[in-house]
């Protein structure tokens, strides 16, 4: 498969709101509004994967001066192991770098192995625990990343 990366478009909003909704529990699911915001945000950017012209997944992140932070990776299962997700954050790391951003944090469910292992993967470490994080009192780890020489890759397709 052939993976293309693009900006988000407002046209794109409907299609990232079902596969959010896809994506996670409806306790964690954003609604419709709480998506709107994270996209408006000072320094919000939202990287979307395409194949064959279907959204497969999208990021977004936000930052300020110096500091990242990784609101939401969404990848549809159907498009799970294929790279799209490493794609999507190695896009990302290498806009915020070019930035100016030095360090890039996130949050990810403690009962969530996979997605521990992807950031770990990806060089993010554990910095704490947010107690009750989540709806339903679930735990999250607090994750970060130095974003210096050599430490993003980015890739504009990924073929399999």
């Amino acid at each position: 498969m052939t993976f293309t990366l693009r900006k988000y478009q407002s046209d794109d909003f409907e299609t990232l709101y079902a596969i959010d909704q896809t994506c996670y529990t409806p306790a964690i699911a954003y609604s419709r509004r709480e998506l709107r915001n994270y996209l408006r945000f000072p320094g919000a950017d939202c990287v979307v994967a395409e194949n064959a012209a279907k959204i497969a997944g999208f990021i977004i992140t936000a930052h300020e001066h110096k500091w990242g932070y990784i609101v939401t990776i969404d990848v549809l299962e159907e498009y799970r192991r294929y790279g799209v997700g490493s794609l999507l954050l190695g896009e990302v790391e290498g806009k915020l770098h070019a930035s100016g951003v030095l360090e890039i944090g996130l949050e990810t469910a403690t009962d969530n192995p996979a997605a521990i292992a992807f950031w770990k993967k990806h060089g993010y470490v554990k910095r704490g625990v947010r107690k009750g994080y989540y709806p339903g009192g679930v735990d999250a780890l607090s994750m970060t990343k130095p974003l210096g020489a050599g430490k993003t890759t980015t890739t504009k397709t990924k073929k399999n």
